[in-house]
């Protein structure tokens, strides 16, 4: 442990922090597809049932009218946050008739980028634009890609946290830039140790072999004779690599957590500057959106990342125009897999080890970072996506490559003082276990998500479809077969309805045009500095 970190564990033990580390505060957003009885993606449209994909604040879709997004309200409660996350699941299936959610970050059954319809949200300017950003990453990075399933976690600290915090650090600069300034070290460090998360939660070692029907396959190997399903061996996060959401033209884009002003200067010449291959689909020309620009990125969802600086926009506000109002408010990390293991995606024990490596993140020193120290976190990442359960695998440090497995204890060990902090919090030994559960894994790879889904395969002679179509069929009866209360039913109606009658009065509130709208919310970057 560093005489950092040490330092700050103190100051956490000291009277009023518990209360604090009570109030740590987390939101889950989970995507799955709706799927037919075959296994095959749905064709239908959102569910009327489950109100408007535009305005329901549990109940949306990402890219694809078949890709729910379930998102759960901030809480200060793990075992609140999923309870919520599974009462979703349970309206969710008494609205979709006999289809279901697939179980897995990699895709059902897909044939192809027409098979794959862009979600809808209505005629209101805000609407169109939402369809036609994903008009326009359907062309930059083809549909198939928007098919891939996953789970983020937004997590923050209380004000009265940071109010404390600060007093105790001597109140340097404001309030504000302080907070915002400690969230950026958090995202520094994450970036330098967020090959442990792809090694412990990685559940994407495989794809069903119609994910990459005439397409290279990019190294994947055969699992078997069949040639039904491609892998990696050693493989723990495909989603996470070349396969999943990547895209080789923001490989040149170099953005730095290193103040917020560069971070947002990065973002916002990204989304003002032309990026030339783009300028082959329609960006508004005699009425034409095939995309909101013709820049490398449309808007800053666009950045593929795995965690992002994040605060609550105000209505037609742009994130980066938010950052630079009111700074950082929270972070959202982006990187976990959905596991086929739970009902809902994620247990207990994994959102406390993420509370607790977030803290540590957060805690621990978290100098400045350069480019040579970003691509060898780029190549450390990759290496555990790809071959994170290869014997002796090594990972790129300062002082030279060293052993996987002991850089892994030795973040786990240094962690092991925010786990007993987080317990003494709440009374509990469960974030020590979270923790030990991890280093379990490390010591026996076998333990890993990853490798479950693979031997889980050959003990049952599957492919990944089969394996994965037998958990959502499973996961299917267990939320069927345990109904909403009647209480939490009629609150998901009440939103349902709710959320239409919002849909219509933005619809009828419509007062310009598309280019203007477009005008007016673009205009917010070049107003930033």
């Amino acid at each position: 442990m560093t005489p950092h970190l040490h330092s700050q564990l103190q100051t956490l033990a000291g009277p009023g922090y518990a209360d604090l580390l009570q109030r740590i505060q987390r939101g889950l957003e989970k995507e799955s597809l709706r799927i037919t009885p075959e296994g095959r993606l749905a064709q239908t449209r959102h569910p009327a049932g489950l109100g408007s994909a535009l305005t329901h604040s549990s109940i949306t879709t990402d890219y694809s009218e078949a890709l729910l997004e379930f998102i759960t309200p901030v809480d200060t409660s793990i075992e609140q946050s999923l309870d919520t996350l599974a009462d979703i699941h349970r309206f969710t299936y008494s609205k979709i008739g006999d289809e279901m959610l697939w179980a897995t970050s990699m895709p059902c059954v897909v044939n192809g980028d027409d098979s794959i319809p862009v979600a809808e949200y209505g005629n209101a300017n805000v609407a169109r634009m939402k369809k036609v950003y994903r008009y326009g990453l359907g062309h930059r990075y083809g549909r198939l890609m928007q098919t891939i399933a996953g789970i983020h976690y937004n997590f923050s600290l209380p004000a009265d946290y940071w109010q404390r915090a600060w007093d105790d650090a001597g109140n340097p600069s404001t309030l504000q830039d302080y907070v915002t300034d400690r969230y950026l070290g958090l995202i520094r460090n994450f970036h330098r140790h967020s090959w442990l998360l792809i090694y412990l939660f990685g559940a994407s070692p495989a794809v069903c072999a119609s994910f990459l029907r005439g397409l290279d396959n990019q190294g994947l190997e055969p699992f078997d004779d069949t040639g039904r399903t491609l892998h990696r061996p050693w493989g723990t996060a495909l989603r996470m690599g070349d396969l999943g959401y990547n895209s080789k033209a923001q490989k040149g884009l170099t953005v730095c957590y290193n103040s917020l002003d560069n971070y947002v200067l990065a973002l916002r010449d990204a989304i003002m500057h032309p990026h030339p291959p783009y300028q082959a689909f329609p960006a508004g020309q005699q009425g034409d959106y095939q995309q909101l620009n013709d820049s490398l990125l449309q808007i800053e969802n666009e950045f593929y990342s795995t965690i992002r600086p994040k605060r609550v926009t105000q209505p037609g506000e742009a994130p980066l125009a938010a950052l630079r109002r009111a700074g950082i408010e929270y972070v959202e990390v982006r990187c976990i897999d959905v596991s086929p293991f739970s009902p809902v995606g994620i247990n207990a024990s994994q959102m406390r080890f993420l509370d607790t490596f977030l803290m540590y993140c957060l805690l621990e020193n978290s100098p400045a970072c350069g480019d040579a120290e970003r691509a060898l976190q780029t190549d450390n990442f990759n290496a555990v996506v790809n071959r994170g359960r290869e014997p002796g695998l090594r990972l790129r440090t300062a002082r030279g490559d060293a052993p996987m497995s002991t850089l892994a204890t030795d973040l786990l060990d240094d962690m092991s003082g925010i786990a007993s902090l987080l317990d003494a919090a709440h009374s509990s030994t469960l974030y020590e276990a979270a923790r030990a559960e991890q280093q379990a894994k490390v010591s026996d790879s076998n333990l890993t998500p990853s490798a479950r889904v693979l031997q889980e395969m050959r003990d049952q002679d599957l492919p990944f479809f089969r394996l994965a179509m037998a958990y959502s069929e499973h996961w299917a009866r267990h939320f069927r077969e345990q109904p909403l209360s009647e209480t939490s039913r009629q609150r998901f109606e009440d939103e349902t309805r709710q959320s239409l009658e919002a849909q219509h009065r933005l619809e009828a509130q419509e007062d310009i045009d598309f280019d203007e709208y477009l005008a007016r919310f673009f205009g917010q970057y070049r107003t930033l500095f």
